[in-house]
């Protein structure tokens, strides 16, 4: 999927140019993780970001932590793909 976001709101946003993207990236995966809609590791990889950089940045934004089924798995083949 690609999201396009109009010319006119890209300039308007107040950032250098190289930070609009991963900007724009972090705000989307902060809002939808803090609404329930994305799981907090589906939410790093929106971001591009790793989940403790995710989770560090949540924690900064007061988003309350989220802990479903889908976070259990993701942990699991984490600590799988480790051994």
């Amino acid at each position: 999927m690609i999201l396009e976001v109009p010319d006119e709101v890209v300039r308007a946003i107040q950032l250098p140019e190289s930070e609009k993207k991963r900007r724009l990236e972090l705000e989307l995966a902060c809002a939808l993780y803090g609404q329930g809609i994305l799981s907090a590791g589906r939410a790093a990889q929106l971001a591009e970001i790793s989940r403790m950089e995710f989770w560090e940045e949540a924690g900064k934004r007061g988003i309350p932590r989220h802990y479903s089924e889908e976070d259990l798995r993701q942990d699991l083949k984490f600590a799988d793909d480790r051994k």
